[in-house]
């Protein structure tokens, strides 16, 4: 799964034209107020505790799903002939819905609750230009991976902590 994110993140830069397909693009300050941000310290991460740890996954990869639904029809309209992209947002968005089946089945076996669902995009502005719905994507693409590698040290931690 890991390695999907960062091919995911790669081929959504390369169809996007300009400055995103630029050698080196980065930009870390780009974030959604509807996505929560993956990166946080470590101390942080650490002191979380087994709800905490498996409710703040659960939120982020429920909007994930929402985001990248929404951003796989911005695509369908912005890169119609980008049948590889188009699949591959698609298929992050079940491996997101699959990760996120997963982590309820988890906290139900550790009695723990689960979050409730919500509409974690609300307003969507519908009117946005190609560039602004671009950017949503790229945040989207970038942080879905970002969400995937913290997934994976989070499900370790626990795997750790209750080996059977």
């Amino acid at each position: 799964m890991q390695k999907n994110t960062s091919t995911l993140l790669q081929t959504y830069l390369q169809c996007q034209g300009s400055p995103f397909s630029d050698p080196g693009f980065s930009a870390p300050e780009l974030q959604l107020s509807s996505l929560p941000p993956a990166a946080v310290s470590f101390k942080t991460w650490h002191a979380l505790n087994d709800r905490e740890r498996l409710s703040c996954a659960q939120g982020a990869f429920l909007a994930l799903t929402q985001h990248l639904q929404l951003v796989g029809d911005d695509q369908s309209d912005l890169n119609p002939g980008s049948p590889i992209l188009l699949a591959q947002l698609g298929a992050a968005r079940l491996r997101a819905q699959g990760l996120l089946g997963n982590m309820a089945a988890i906290m139900t076996a550790l009695g723990l609750p689960i979050p409730p669902e919500e509409d974690t995009l609300g307003l969507v502005p519908f009117g946005a230009s190609a560039f602004e719905r671009k950017c949503r994507g790229y945040v989207v693409t970038r942080e879905y991976g970002h969400w995937t590698d913290r997934a994976v040290r989070d499900l370790a931690l626990l795997k750790a902590k209750y080996p059977g």
